[in-house]
């Protein structure tokens, strides 16, 4: 069992940071960053405490492409050529590509050393940097390799997010709508009404707690994946599909848009196997097309995307399984649909965008 994590929710990060590393008296610090991280981010947390400027700086590349082992590699090199030991601390700063990879490394240097994630982008806020989920990509498969291993904490606030492009914030936003249509119709609602642009920073957090908040429950009762927590795939199976399409393709996708477009067209396998009814099908697909735009896809891409749908980590026997809603909040885990309730899916799911 994975002990409890701590979520913090502050925009006193810094003091908050320092609080926990001086608390928890390690034999050196590590913060990991990937070479894209600006004075801006660091300023958050740099230059006011001790416990963190004396910490030693392990830079990896930037985005979901090195995700791999080479990048692995590198950090347990970095932490062996420190010195560090099993009382060492690793802060991961940084998106999602960051709290996955520093979680992993940490996970497995020494058998195990502490972590604490400081997520900066929403997305890694709201999903990577929570629920105990560490990996890197092994061959063109997202998240192949990883272990469940809890942060010792985790400390989300908003500071980070006022430079974010709005692709990242929508990027982020869709794994909310996602925790919104898994928990209630009312949260749910609350989130499509948001003009995700132009949330201020004060109700953006206490959007996030709640959101935080839907994801932290299901953990909890299923911390390594047996049962409930595949909830938390809704989108998932068909949107890591798209992402990895969009990878072969040489023209990478943020993680947040392909669960979107994930979303749709489980939504459409949730009207046709479930009864989920047609006008919340369609409400949410208008809200995808307008926010998150097209993943253009023809019948020609239906065998590579069963192909990478037969990959996820959530079948078994060779069948296709998926997290489908009969209504919004009510959740019906391992649905197995057909190849062919697939395909009719993404012809439905191209007409609702439009492709």
């Amino acid at each position: 069992m994975m002990k409890h994590q701590d979520i913090i929710f502050t925009n006193s990060v810094a003091e908050r940071l320092s609080s926990i590393i001086e608390s928890m008296n390690c034999s050196g610090t590590f913060i990991l960053v990937d070479e894209n991280t600006d004075n801006h981010v660091l300023s958050k947390i740099v230059g006011k405490f001790p416990a963190i400027d004396n910490a030693a700086v392990i830079k990896v590349k930037p985005g979901d492409v090195n995700k791999n082992l080479d990048s692995l590699v590198h950090i347990w090199n970095e932490l062996q050529r420190a010195g560090a030991n099993r009382r060492s601390l690793m802060v991961n700063l940084g998106g999602g590509m960051v709290t996955d990879m520093g979680g992993f490394a940490a996970a497995t240097f020494k058998r195990g050393i502490h972590f604490i994630n400081v997520p900066t982008t929403l997305l890694s806020a709201v999903d990577a940097a929570v629920g105990g989920k560490t990996g890197i990509n092994f061959n063109g498969l997202k998240n192949e390799i990883g272990s469940f291993r809890e942060a010792d904490a985790v400390i989300i606030s908003t500071c980070f997010l006022d430079t974010l492009p709005v692709e990242e914030i929508r990027s982020g936003y869709a794994e909310m709508l996602k925790h919104g249509l898994i928990d209630s119709a009312e949260a749910y609602h609350r989130l499509l009404e948001c003009d995700v642009t132009s949330i201020d920073s004060e109700r953006m957090l206490a959007l996030l707690e709640e959101s935080v908040s839907v994801k932290r429950r299901i953990v909890e009762e299923d911390p390594t994946e047996k049962g409930i927590r595949r909830a938390l795939n809704l989108g998932h199976t068909a949107g890591h599909a798209f992402e990895s399409l969009a990878m072969r393709r040489g023209n990478p996708v943020p993680h947040g848009y392909a669960v979107a477009w994930g979303c749709v067209v489980e939504l459409v396998l949730s009207h046709l196997a479930m009864g989920l009814p047609s006008s919340e099908l369609k409400r949410f697909a208008d809200y995808v097309y307008n926010n998150y735009g097209i993943f253009p896809i023809t019948c020609d891409d239906y065998p590579a995307l069963l192909e990478l749908m037969h990959h996820d980590k959530k079948n078994t026997s060779g069948d296709i399984n998926f997290t489908l809603l009969s209504e919004i909040g009510r959740v019906h885990i391992d649905s197995i649909c057909s190849e062919d309730d697939i395909k009719t899916a993404l012809d439905i799911f191209r007409d609702l965008m439009h492709i």
